[in-house]
């Protein structure tokens, strides 16, 4: 059974850094790509980005983009999100998943999601 399961985040003063890990069960990341979403209280699940296994190439969102950084360490089988210069607009709920396809034109789903507990930023100004 694939599983995924986010952690790392935390509490960090706006201009600060977090570093996410998606850790996989169940399948390897070499043969998925993976995407960061996030979601803010009151507002819809947004994507964030996405890194493809083929080429490890990446997608960002316009608002995290520079700032942001999507990487994978297939030995240890996760998956990061690497997020620096915080502001208080990046702080939500953030969760991975493998049910995506990934290009360098952004990403879409290839199945229903299976959403897991997610992992929480907070970003105080």
């Amino acid at each position: 059974e694939v599983h995924v399961v986010e952690s790392g985040g935390g509490l960090v003063q706006a201009g600060g850094s977090l570093r996410l890990s998606c850790a996989a069960s169940g399948f390897t990341f070499d043969d998925y790509a993976v995407g960061w979403f996030r979601q803010a209280p009151g507002k819809e699940r947004e994507g964030v980005g996405c890194i493809s296994p083929s080429d490890g190439g990446t997608y960002y969102v316009d608002s995290v983009k520079g700032r942001f950084t999507i990487s994978s360490n297939n030995a240890k089988n996760t998956v990061y999100l690497e997020m620096n210069s915080l502001k208080p607009e990046d702080m939500a709920v953030y969760y991975c998943s493998a049910d995506i396809y990934c290009s360098g034109l952004g990403w879409a789903f290839t199945r229903q999601p299976e959403w897991g507990q997610g992992t929480q930023v907070t970003v105080s100004s």
